[in-house]
This record gives C-alpha cells, sequence and structure tokens, in this order.
C-alpha cells in the first residue's frame, strides 16, 4: 500500500462522509459537482471541465514527464431515492434521497488519488478523472460520451471500481470479458376489448393475454437459449383493471427486465420477446407493443489484457490470497459498460463486507478507500512511466 495515502485516511474519510450526508439523485448533482471541482482545483489540476453530459466533470492532470497517453479513472456521483435507516453522525440530510451504492465512497476514493498524484506528478502524460453524473440510470455514462467526452479526453485505457458487500474488507476481485450483465428494461402494453365480467363472449379479455406473455416468455430462456449459457428474464410489475370484481379491463400492462452477459444472447432474448408479445396477443384477438426503455446498457466487458494488469498489480498491493482474479460475474449491471465499449480496461471490485447495496442501512466502507486510490495509483504509474 501506499504510505501517504494510508496515512491520510482520516482527511479522505471525511471527505466521503461529507459525500454522505448531502447526496443528489441523477443527473441533478449540482452541489457534489461543485464540491469536485473545487477540491480538484485545490489540488492543483492542470485543468477542470464541469457540465459534460449535464452534471459530469473531468479533471486533467499532466504529469512532470512529456508522452502522448493518457489514462482514464472514474468514479460515479449519483445517489439513490431511498430514506436512510442509519443513525450516525453523517447520515443524509436530504430527505428521502441516499448513498446506498457507495459512490460517496468512489468520489473519495478518486479524489485521494487526484491528490495522491498531484503532489508530486511523478508519471509521463496525462490522467483524466472522470466524475460520472446518472449511473444508478445507467445513461450517465453514455450521456457523457455523446457530449463529447473521450473526444475531448481521449484516452489510452480506462479503469473503473465498485465496493462490494459480502467480499472481505480489501480482497479485490475481477475477471476477464463480462464481469456484470446488460440491462434493457421494457414496458408492455395490452390492448384488448373491456366488458362485463359475466360475458366474456363480449370481450377480449387483456388480463388473460397478460398471463399468457409471462408462461410463454419464460420458455424464451429455457427454449431458445444453451444450457449452456445464461440470461434472465424478469417480470416486476403486473397490472390490470381498476380493482372492481366485475369489470374486465380493455388494457393490462406489464414491466420488466432482461439481463445477460453476451450479446448475441441479449439480442435474442429481445428479438424472441417481441414476437412472443405480439403473437400471443394475436392470438387471442388482442394487441401488444414491446418498448425497451432509455436505460438500457450492454454487459460491462473487461479487456483481457488489462485485466492481466489490475491482477497483477492487485497482487502487488495486497496479497495473492486476497484477490480473485476470476470471479463469477455479477448479473447486476452497470453503465461503465459504455466507456469499455470505447477504450480498453478493466472494472475491479473492492471488498466493502457490511450489508448489501441498496440497502437502507448500507454505509461505505472507509478502510478500503486507501486500497481504491492505491489501485488507480499504481495503474497510473503502470501505464505511464517515468522511462
Amino acid at each position: 500500500m501506499i504510505k501517504e495515502v494510508i496515512n491520510n485516511q482520516a482527511l479522505f474519510s471525511q471527505w466521503r462522509r461529507e459525500f454522505h450526508m448531502y447526496p443528489e439523485m441523477s443527473y441533478q448533482e449540482h452541489d457534489t459537482a461543485k464540491k469536485v471541482a473545487e477540491m480538484l482545483h485545490q489540488f492543483g489540476l492542470d485543468e477542470v471541465h464541469t457540465g459534460i453530459g449535464g452534471t459530469g466533470l473531468v479533471g486533467v492532470l499532466k504529469g512532470k514527464y512529456p508522452s502522448n497517453r493518457a489514462v482514464g479513472l472514474r468514479a460515479d456521483m449519483d445517489a439513490l431515492a431511498m430514506e436512510e435507516l442509519n443513525e450516525f453522525k453523517h447520515t443524509s440530510k436530504n430527505k428521502g434521497i441516499m448513498h446506498a451504492c457507495g459512490h460517496d465512497g468512489h468520489m473519495a476514493t478518486l479524489l485521494a488519488t487526484a491528490w495522491y498524484l498531484a503532489k508530486g506528478r511523478e508519471f509521463s502524460g496525462t490522467v483524466h478523472f472522470i466524475f460520472q453524473t446518472a449511473e444508478e440510470e445507467l445513461t450517465g455514462s453514455k450521456t457523457m460520451i455523446d457530449d463529447g467526452l473521450f473526444e475531448r479526453f481521449p484516452c489510452d485505457v480506462i479503469y473503473g471500481l465498485h465496493n462490494m458487500p459480502h467480499v472481505p474488507e480489501g480482497h479485490i476481485w475481477l475477471r476477464e470479458g463480462a464481469i456484470e450483465a446488460s440491462c434493457d428494461r421494457f414496458d408492455i402494453e395490452i390492448v384488448g376489448k373491456g366488458g362485463h365480467a359475466a360475458m366474456p363472449e363480449s370481450m377480449i379479455d387483456s388480463p388473460l393475454v397478460m398471463s399468457n406473455i409471462i408462461i410463454a416468455a419464460h420458455t424464451i430462456v429455457s427454449r431458445n437459449v444453451s444450457p449452456l449459457e445464461s440470461v434472465v428474464l424478469s417480470f416486476s410489475d403486473a397490472h390490470a383493471g381498476s380493482g372492481t370484481y366485475n369489470i374486465m379491463p380493455k388494457t393490462a400492462t406489464l414491466k420488466g427486465c432482461i439481463r445477460a452477459f453476451d450479446e448475441t444472447i441479449r439480442q435474442l432474448t429481445l428479438k424472441r420477446l417481441k414476437e412472443v408479445v405480439e403473437m400471443t396477443a394475436q392470438a387471442h384477438g388482442a394487441t401488444a407493443t414491446l418498448s425497451v426503455r432509455e436505460g438500457s446498457c450492454p454487459a460491462t466487458v473487461n479487456n483481457p489484457e488489462q485485466s492481466q494488469l489490475v491482477a497483477k498489480v492487485a497482487i502487488d498491493l495486497v496479497g495473492k490470497d486476497r484477490v480473485d482474479a476470476n470471479c463469477r460475474p455479477l448479473s447486476g449491471s452497470e453503465d461503465f459498460s459504455w466507456m469499455l465499449q470505447q477504450v480498453d480496461g478493466c472494472y475491479f471490485f473492492v471488498g466493502n463486507e457490511g450489508v448489501s447495496l441498496h440497502n437502507p442501512s448500507y454505509d461505505f466502507n472507509d478502510n478500503i478507500i486507501p486500497i481504491g486510490a492505491s489501485m488507480f495509483i499504481k495503474l497510473v504509474k503502470h501505464n505511464l512511466p517515468t522511462k
């Protein structure tokens, strides 16, 4: 571990807890971004650019030695619409909003990295510190890219991390290839013909169509996808009617999501779901439409070479027995995936222990800030050596 980073953990913890107290929702991280920008200026970064994709920002730090190479490091800034149940002093002051995913800790980790590197600039080339908006919406990364992120701040490689509860404190997990799943959120609207519940012959039963769509759709996984592959198709909301006992509704709606690690499997599942929705409705004399919502994102796929480098750096930092370089992929989703489609890189986990993410009793483990920052610093120095 880097001694100076460890010795300043109390300072980094203070930063993190201040972020925790004042969380902001996706695309609304105005005060958070302002605070981050002020700190980057205080550290002496060469440039700080704000308003990228809305509230995203990038700090630019140039090393002592000339080079055309650049490394990107990314942290997310947004919080969740949750009421916090913790009772410590740094609980959220913004009612109904909480840093329940550790983005407060991710920001503190990246700021600690910038603080350290800015003090000596002992590297060649440039580091771009990317503070991203709206990860929880799974759109912020793409929004920043569409706003010219990599045209303005080109990167040869890029890295991101996430704390991970239920992984031992300070252990580092990663894998080559897909480490998190794609996410496609969908809506289905079914239109039949309403009527009296006692006269089924005079109507088209939209709740029945809805039920058959659910049953038929689940056969996509079991009968269209190889048992050696994986995909998750879940219906999370089903609605029809107005609460009465004898009025059959004209319309019914479904919501759900699809998660996959392989793009071919993802596209197959989307295609078959559309066919199942439309054909099932047609068989009952109804109509139905499938709409995939904004917020879909591809799987998070790590570059093999960069994954091997991250594993090497992690082993050197925390020891081989605390690194899993072939961890099981997670079926959750992460919009860092869009950045990895543009730039070779690696996304890795740092063990946080404690309760699960998106839990009202969650809190980031400040002990892992020096580990994450040391990883970032050593990755910069491996990619931007002084000789």
